[in-house]
């Protein structure tokens, strides 16, 4: 799967003991990166077929919790999570879809100006350029450091990375308040932030 296009595709189980074809309420479970796209999903469900639908963010101790002792129904997540989550047999074998590709994507805060990014050269210089660039300790965080790591970055970007997670918000929350200059993580998550301008996509490598 090419790096810039994005490596952070989502995916879709369902529970260990869940019912989720008679179920009058659905309890879903998703990762930050899944919020968008399954609270749309979930509103258009719940429209069409009567049931509620109520969707959490869960992640860490709660996730385990949740996992444990219920209810839900079915897990939005990323894969290497959901591989966790086979293994462990804590979703359904033969259950796990993929969903979408969510690409990442750079933001400023509202009215700076936005970088060019266009090409991987201009890219590679908007990141030498930045005072401070920022993006999450989970899976899309994962995948920056990966691709400043290909463009042989890590050393010079050390001093300027400030990493946000701890289930605190999105890299757009902290970007908005000016905890940093550049903003990186999933383009669907980016889009609309208030107090940020998400400039485009990262390019392809």
């Amino acid at each position: 799967m090419n790096f810039w296009a994005q490596t952070i595709a989502v995916m879709i189980a369902s529970i260990t003991g869940g019912a989720v074809s008679h179920a009058a309420e659905l309890i879903v479970l998703a990762s930050q990166g899944n919020l968008p796209g399954v609270n749309e999903v979930a509103a258009a469900f719940a429209r069409a077929s009567g049931h509620k639908v109520t969707v959490l963010q869960e992640a860490g101790q709660a996730l385990e919790q949740r996992l444990s002792h219920g209810p839900a129904d079915l897990i939005a997540g990323n894969p290497e999570a959901m591989e966790a989550l086979l293994k462990k047999g804590q979703v359904v074998a033969g259950t796990v879809t993929p969903y979408m590709l969510a690409g990442l994507g750079v933001s400023v805060r509202a009215g700076a100006s936005k970088p060019d990014i266009s090409t991987v050269e201009a890219y590679t210089k908007t990141l030498l350029a930045a005072k401070s660039i920022g993006y999450s300790r989970g899976c899309s965080g994962q995948h920056v450091e990966q691709g400043i790591a290909m463009l042989g970055l890590t050393e010079q970007l050390k001093p300027k990375i400030v990493l946000t997670g701890g289930g605190t918000g999105p890299v757009t929350f902290f970007l908005a308040r000016g905890d940093f200059e550049l903003g990186i993580q999933q383009s669907n998550i980016m889009v609309g932030a208030p107090g940020t301008d998400l400039s485009d996509p990262c390019p392809d490598t």
